[in-house]
């Protein structure tokens, strides 16, 4: 069932509005989708398991190729509902419409050559009459449930690799931000791909846990919050979970750094998206040597951050998702300063406009170096040698990315090999990413991997032939 395409976020009754979170203005409406409609939705993904099971693997590949092609000739049409719903500037908004397309491409290439490998059965003694091989074959249905900050990478993330494998999916995006989900999915059936093979879902926590405890769902993907994560792993029930439970991303700052590469990446990786990043650098910590240097620099250059309306061309930060959001942080931060903290610049919110916010001399019991803040704060911290970094580093029970910078070979690699983080970019922000890479977090960080072959992996199933050649 695909819900009209518009919405925002304030629920009433059957209908979703889907607001702005510049200027509250509305961008569209969709339909609720009830706890109640489950069955029905059940009923088209089962019908969509077996269509999609039987599309051979050069169709799979040729509609996502397609899609991708389609993707890119509305990069400005897609840009603008990323814009108009989740916030972000519209530079922002063409990289992840770009990066959209990427993953279907990607999604294709998987669809076509990951279909299994030869068994050597002859490699054991007593099986040298056998020979064989397994293919990946597709789990069923899979319920994909996806957050505002992406709304349609993350989406792309989930559904390339669910078609490439012949899967059917129920898709739930988030309430705030559902209309690029749903111009996504639009796009794919316009491509080829038959309609029952993804099913659109719009709705609250109730919808949520239907969909993930429901006997017939082989598989749940989610990306957002640990408690909402959580809350699923309960439901859920006996079947595959995969889950980004989000980050707390250290950067180290060596004193042999490409000193300017080291604050660009910085600043980047700290206020990309609002903030709104699972993998945006929250904790840079510099070594003190260059300490006072880096903290002028470091300001300076946020200072210069324009925020404001994300459809002008020259703005740097747009809104939060949410006056709730922005009351969160504000929140993390006052209690931050209660606790002994300094403030070097932001904190001052204007509507869902929170500007880039940074401070020192943090508590490292306080929430906002534990916890994920989501949103454009970070926090500088000092230290002497690259061992007292990795503890600090390694400290929080998130852990997604990492980064740090130097120029020190031994150095790199001996972050790389003790940071506990699902990946580490030397001389990259934490918040790089490249959507062909595993991508996943360490301790509470996560469960499974992304990256297009690796969820395309979690998503087949392996089944083997064996043939006994029996001798007469």
């Amino acid at each position: 069932m695909v819900p009209n395409l518009a919405l925002s976020k304030t629920t009433f009754a059957e209908e979703i509005i889907v607001s702005n979170p510049f200027d509250g203005t509305v961008v569209g409406t969709v339909s609720e989708t009830s706890a109640t409609e489950v069955n029905a939705l059940l009923e088209r993904a089962r019908r969509g398991a077996q269509i999609a099971k039987a599309l051979p693997r050069h169709k799979r590949s040729a509609i996502l190729e397609t899609a991708a092609a389609a993707i890119v000739a509305a990069m400005d049409e897609f840009a603008l509902v990323i814009v108009k719903e989740a916030g972000k500037t519209v530079t922002q908004a063409r990289k992840e419409v770009t990066r959209c397309a990427n993953t279907l491409r990607l999604s294709a290439e998987e669809a076509k050559r990951n279909a299994g490998e030869v068994i050597p059965f002859d490699s054991f003694a007593g099986s040298e009459s056998r020979q064989g091989w397994y293919t990946r074959e597709p789990l069923g249905i899979i319920t994909a449930i996806t957050p505002y900050n992406d709304p349609l990478n993350l989406v792309a993330h989930k559904l390339g690799p669910a078609i490439a494998g012949g899967n059917a999916v129920l898709l739930k995006p988030s309430e705030l931000t559902p209309l690029s989900a749903i111009k996504l999915v639009q796009i794919l059936i316009e491509s080829g791909l038959p309609e029952e093979v993804v099913t659109v879902a719009i709705g609250g926590a109730d919808l949520g846990k239907a969909l993930v405890s429901a006997r017939d769902v082989r598989m749940v993907s989610f990306t957002g919050g640990f408690a909402t994560g959580e809350a699923i792993a309960k439901n859920a029930g006996i079947k595959k979970l995969a889950m980004d439970l989000g980050g707390n991303a250290p950067v180290i700052v060596m004193e042999n750094c490409n000193f300017e590469a080291a604050v660009e990446g910085c600043v980047s990786g700290a206020f990309w998206a609002a903030g709104q990043n699972c993998i945006g650098t929250q904790r840079i910590l510099v070594q003190r040597s260059i300490y006072e240097r880096f903290r002028t620099k470091f300001v300076a250059a946020t200072k210069q951050l324009k925020t404001g309306n994300p459809l002008n061309a020259d703005t740097d930060v747009g809104p939060m998702i949410s006056d709730k959001a922005v009351g969160r942080a504000a929140a993390m931060v006052d209690r931050a300063l209660a606790s002994g903290a300094k403030l070097l610049c932001g904190h001052q919110p204007v509507g869902n406009l929170y500007p880039p916010t940074i401070l020192e001399g943090v508590s490292w019991a306080c929430d906002v170096w534990t916890e994920e803040v989501f949103a454009p704060i970070v926090i500088l911290e000092p230290f002497d040698e690259l061992p007292d970094a990795i503890v600090l580093a390694n400290g929080p029970e998130y852990s997604l990315h990492a980064g740090i910078f130097t120029n020190d070979l031994e150095g790199a690699l001996e972050a790389a090999d003790r940071i506990d983080a699902g990946g580490v970019m030397i001389n990259d922000s934490s918040d790089y990413r490249f959507d062909a890479m595993p991508f996943g977090g360490f301790k509470y960080g996560s469960m499974g991997r992304e990256g297009v072959r690796f969820a395309y992996e979690d998503m087949t199933q392996p089944k083997v032939v064996c043939i006994n050649r029996l001798r007469r």
